[in-house]
């Protein structure tokens, strides 16, 4: 039982660590993203300050 608490604590931060690295799948989808913010802005534009500074805080945040 002793070697179980020592041993799956280890298990779970090795886990956490292998989620660091970013996939070629993750980048394209992020690429997409952006390209899809683009085009709501060019089609959409944001109507003033404020709502310009709130689409650039949501790219920011997500």
């Amino acid at each position: 039982m002793r070697a179980l608490t020592l041993v799956l604590p280890a298990l779970l931060m090795l886990g956490l660590a292998a989620c660091q690295r970013e996939g070629p799948a993750e980048r394209a989808g992020r690429n997409l993203d952006k390209a899809g913010q683009s085009v709501r802005d060019a089609v959409d534009p944001p109507k003033g300050p404020v709502e310009r500074l709130g689409r650039s805080v949501d790219r920011a945040v997500n």
